[in-house]
């Protein structure tokens, strides 16, 4: 069973709920990802990274992308295919990449606008305009085995074990609605505030380029019951 199939089993049951909401006070944008949504960037990323790019179980796939609904996709759909998500571009077979991010060494480089609404920015290789002429369904030639490669030093079994941990010790459960700042730094920060909210079951908020005086309304209005504040 791959990363992602895993970490989005415990969401499955209820489609329709929120599952990433991004908040980014820079620019004063929200965009909230049901558990449908988000599987469905995963699967199109999945399908464009095994059928247009060929990555195969334990290929490195490079991510160098801040926290934002777009990573999420571009993470849960690398995983998805088995790759091994790195944050070094060099020997990579694929680097999705912020803008103005360069990936020396990856064999392809898509850029991933970011814009609020999932619009393509006119890269040369785009990721957004890209995924949309792939399937929101992804079906595995065959399972990633356990010790396939899958962030860093880990495998998927140790990552999804880790991320499980984590969970546990930040009581993360079913009902938690976690609202977060932190960054999705590898692998640390990225098994924090991202993979142990889903591993938990719960649902995230998170906020990028956070004005602290803004923190409590997010409480208030996306009724969070956990943080994860710096």
């Amino acid at each position: 069973m791959s990363v992602t199939e895993a970490l989005l089993a415990p969401h499955l049951a209820n489609p329709g709920a929120p599952l990433v909401t991004h908040y980014d006070d820079a620019t004063g944008s929200r965009v909230e990802l049901s558990v449908a949504t988000l599987v469905n960037w995963a699967a199109k990323t999945a399908n464009w990274l095994r059928d247009e790019h060929d990555v195969e179980p334990g290929d490195p796939v490079a991510v160098l992308m801040p926290a934002h609904w777009q990573t999420a996709g571009v993470l849960l759909g690398a995983w998805w295919c088995g790759a091994a998500v790195t944050a070094r571009s060099e020997g990579a077979a694929v680097a999705v990449v912020a803008p103005g991010v360069e990936a020396p060494g990856a064999g392809v480089v898509a850029t991933a606008s970011l814009h609020p609404m999932g619009l393509g920015g006119g890269y040369p290789v785009d990721y957004l305009d890209d995924v949309r002429l792939f399937g929101d369904h992804f079906s595995p030639y065959g399972k990633v085995p356990g010790d396939t490669p899958a962030l860093g030093t880990s495998t998927v079994d140790e990552l999804v074990a880790e991320a499980a941990h984590r969970a546990g010790v930040l009581g993360v459960t079913s009902s938690s609605r976690v609202l977060s700042t932190v960054d999705w730094d590898f692998p640390d920060g990225l098994l924090t505030g991202f993979l142990a909210v889903l591993a938990g079951g719960g649902s995230l908020v998170h906020v990028s380029n956070p004005d602290p005086a803004r923190l409590a309304a997010r409480r208030a209005s996306e009724h969070t019951t956990l943080d994860l504040v710096g």
